[in-house]
């Protein structure tokens, strides 16, 4: 391993060299799927020592790279950009786009894990209190995609994004999604069209308030009804068809945005020194909530439940951490509550004393439609500009965006470990059945 120096560009050549030799040793030996154990040993061995040359550069050179990469902060760029523009400033610092394809191709248990180093990058990122805010700042603006579709949903009254739909309904934005066949989750096919439909449903300027609701499944058990959502995809997780950044470019984004709403390129999303684009936001919480989308009802200002949902946050089954519930969920129901739910799997009814805790209202399912009107009438007649500054002190008091940046440095390099581990592999087989299923 190379002695670290002050200088950057010395460090970045003799880093970048020692780098490409740990990556020749790794690529001497046989694919992950057929190493025997000296094998895997001697890999893991080179990784470790790989990593740990990366976190000593990072530590003294993150504001340098993040600098290099945003032209001195002047230029945003997405996480799933900003890693790979370093693999090229920086050769060896993260994995290049040829690997990531490479990798891609690969179920979950036979990756190398390269991804890994991404979050070793993020994590340094994040924990860093001028270059976080700069990342946290370009993952709050709107996608590019999201501009044109405000324009049409403002001449067509809808537009439709795939797997997300947002509709005008009076003062109303709906955003409904649909991920018919797998219960309304989430999966690589869906996070732009979500992204750009909260995007959307923010933007437009002829509604007050969004509401979010999902869309009746195929599912043949459920055939018609309506799903909330049922958290990540595990078939497609199993499958190695949900890369790494998935996690950060969703908590970093559509997500965050449900919180904070969507930012300018001129004012910082903090609530402090500057402000955003936001509107309140209304759930309909029917059938389950199961975990990433019990997530999002703790950005939410306004809970409805139909009165047989149940909400879970099933991560120890499943052996990753639940995005940013363990930042949330305590100040909800708090922390000896919390911990239940994520790591032992208690279930939550929406109409009970722990799950109103969560739900602002339960109401029989067949009157979730008057419900949402209700809401959507209550929420927005005194107007929009109370809502949101209301919200914007509830956030200063309660998750202030340095809180946030610091909590995703931990979340980026924790959920890294978890993704690659083998007790995910085994958790997904022995508690879904994971490998009888096909995506």
């Amino acid at each position: 391993m190379p002695a670290i120096t002050a200088d950057y560009a010395t460090d970045s050549a003799s880093f970048s060299q020692f780098w490409r030799h740990c990556q020749q040793r790794v690529a001497a030996l046989p694919p992950r799927s057929l190493r025997n154990p000296a094998e895997m040993d001697t890999a893991m061995a080179v990784h470790r020592e790989a990593r740990e040359a990366r976190g000593q550069f990072l530590a003294q050179h993150v504001e340098k790279v993040y600098a290099s990469l945003t032209n001195g902060f002047s230029r945003f760029l997405r996480v799933e950009d900003l890693v790979l523009a370093a693999a090229e400033a920086v050769p060896g610092l993260v994995p290049g786009r040829a690997q990531l394809a490479a990798e891609a191709e690969q179920p979950l248990r036979d990756k190398e894990g390269l991804e890994i180093d991404q979050s070793i990058l993020v994590s340094r990122i994040l924990a860093h209190p001028a270059c976080g805010t700069h990342l946290c700042h370009a993952m709050l603006l709107p996608r590019l995609e999201a501009i044109d579709a405000v324009k049409r949903l403002a001449a067509d009254g809808f537009v439709d994004l795939g797997a997300v739909r947002v509709e005008r309904r009076g003062r109303a934005a709906h955003l409904l999604v649909s991920n018919a066949r797998y219960l309304n989750a989430e999966d690589q096919g869906t996070i732009a069209a979500m992204e750009t439909g909260v995007d959307v449903a923010t933007l437009d300027p002829d509604t007050d308030i969004a509401v979010f609701r999902g869309q009746p499944v195929q599912n043949a058990k459920y055939a018609g009804r309506r799903i909330f959502g049922s958290g990540i995809n595990l078939t497609y997780l199993y499958h190695g068809s949900i890369p790494f950044l998935w996690y950060l470019q969703r908590e970093l984004g559509f997500v965050h945005k449900f919180l904070r709403g969507v930012a300018t390129q001129r004012a910082l999303p903090d609530d402090v020194n500057g402000v955003g684009i936001e509107k309140p936001w209304i759930a309909a919480v029917e059938g389950w909530a199961i975990g990433g989308h019990c997530q999002m009802l703790l950005t939410m200002d306004y809970v409805l439940a139909a009165s047989d949902a149940f909400m879970t946050l099933p991560a120890r089954k499943e052996g990753i951490i639940p995005g940013a519930a363990n930042l949330r969920l305590p100040r909800f129901i708090g922390d000896r509550l919390a911990r239940q739910l994520i790591q032992a799997e208690r279930r939550l009814d929406c109409d009970s004393l722990e799950g109103r805790l969560i739900c602002d209202e339960i109401v029989p399912p067949s009157d979730m439609d008057a419900a949402i009107d209700r809401t959507v009438a209550m929420l927005t007649n005194a107007g929009s500009v109370g809502a949101i500054g209301n919200r914007r002190a509830f956030r200063v008091a309660t998750e202030p965006l340095d809180l946030f940046r610091r909590y995703c440095a931990v979340y980026a390099r924790e959920q890294a470990a978890c993704h690659f581990s083998e007790a995910l592999i085994r958790n997904l087989e022995q508690n879904w059945g994971a490998q009888s299923r096909t995506p």
